[in-house]
């Protein structure tokens, strides 16, 4: 019988985008169905998944609403144990995050299997708090920080997840006589990418050949584009939109925030990147994402509260001027990523989920 599994995700890209990715992987060789909360519901498209919605609310930091929300934690518990029932569910994974907690807490009620996947280079509170219940964890890496050392055999290496595109497109060129600059914020923007780094365009388009393809939100497009045409930039703006692997293929530089999934994108596709970590991401684990590909020589890191307009054109002009060490970086990231195909993720995935499946009936 065809085991049926559920991947719970919702929040932010960095949530969704991999819970997506999982979907392909394993929607031929199980049942395989999603749920996600409102905010998740932005990053899908609800025709193409079998999919859930259970709204969840962050837990609110106001002590007179706390008896109003455990009430309805326990609700939301309730209404998961019943759908769980309902879809006969044999396996949950989820993606982390507190719209996995109600699912995640009657999976254990009602003995249903726990995967859990960490992209970030730091253990998420939500799969912190469900590692001792999980059978395996699926992780970029063994060095996780907060994970407690005797869960580390629950640790299960996969390359990076990708979407299935990216195994199809040209890697990023080298930099030549013209500079294909790409920015990125996030699934959550980066108002002040629209900012900080106005000089450094200005400075950059008087000594090169110039286009931008900048990432940025409604509020701010109009503001942005009518700059870039007074300066006479060549630019492209976009929102957060899954065909951005097409920009990163026509890039050879690209600035950007440190989120698990945009890192292991520009990796595989060798596009060199200086990093910009957001300082306020919980646990700071955007600057553990983006210190663990600068140890292996895959980026520059560079510290939002320590940096001005003036310290970011330096560092691209040193980048762009220094062709040996922008070469080293692709070199280092091809040399990463060379085991990151499809297949590979593929069986291990599956093989793992079987292999626990099988061990503990």
């Amino acid at each position: 019988m065809t085991q049926r599994i559920l991947i719970s995700t919702g929040g932010s890209g960095g949530h969704v985008v991999p819970a997506t990715i999982l979907y392909e992987h394993l929607k031929d060789q199980f049942n395989v169905s999603m749920s996600t909360d409102n905010r998740g519901m932005k990053f899908l498209d609800k025709n193409k998944y079998n999919l859930e919605i259970f709204n969840i609310t962050p837990i609110s930091k106001n002590i007179f609403l706390i008896p109003f929300q455990f009430f309805l934690i326990i609700y939301l518990i309730i209404k998961s144990i019943f759908f769980l029932k309902k879809r006969k569910i044999d396996i949950l994974i989820s993606t982390g995050g507190y719209m996995s907690l109600p699912l995640c807490l009657a999976s254990k009620i009602v003995n249903i299997k726990i995967f859990l996947f960490e992209p970030n280079m730091v253990l998420g509170r939500s799969n912190k708090f469900f590692i001792k219940s999980c059978e395996k964890i699926f992780c970029y890496s063994v060095k996780i920080k907060n994970l407690p050392n005797k869960y580390i055999s629950k640790i299960s290496i996969i390359p990076a997840l990708l979407r299935k595109k990216f195994y199809d497109i040209k890697k990023a060129d080298a930099i030549d006589k013209k500079i294909s600059l790409l920015i990125i914020g996030g699934s959550q923007g980066a108002k002040i990418f629209d900012t900080l780094i106005k000089f450094s365009m200005i400075e950059l388009s008087k000594k090169y050949s110039l286009k931008i393809y900048q990432q940025t939100n409604s509020v701010n497009f109009e503001v942005l584009k009518k700059f870039y045409k007074d300066k006479s930039i060549d630019c492209e703006l976009f929102d957060f939109k899954e065909d951005i692997s097409n920009l990163m293929s026509k890039s050879n530089i690209c600035i950007t925030r440190a989120g698990a999934s945009t890192l292991a994108e520009l990796v595989f596709l060798n596009l060199p990147c200086v990093v910009i970590p957001l300082p306020t991401s919980k646990d700071n684990h955007q600057f553990e994402n983006a210190f663990f590909y600068n140890k292996i020589g895959c980026n520059w890191v560079l510290n939002q509260n320590e940096i001005n307009d003036e310290a970011i054109t330096n560092k691209l002009f040193n980048i762009i001027d220094n062709k040996d060490e922008f070469l080293v970086k692709k070199i280092n990231m091809k040399n990463f990523s060379c085991q990151n195909t499809w297949n590979n993720i593929n069986h291990k995935i599956i093989s793992v989920i079987n292999e626990n499946r099988i061990s503990k009936n």
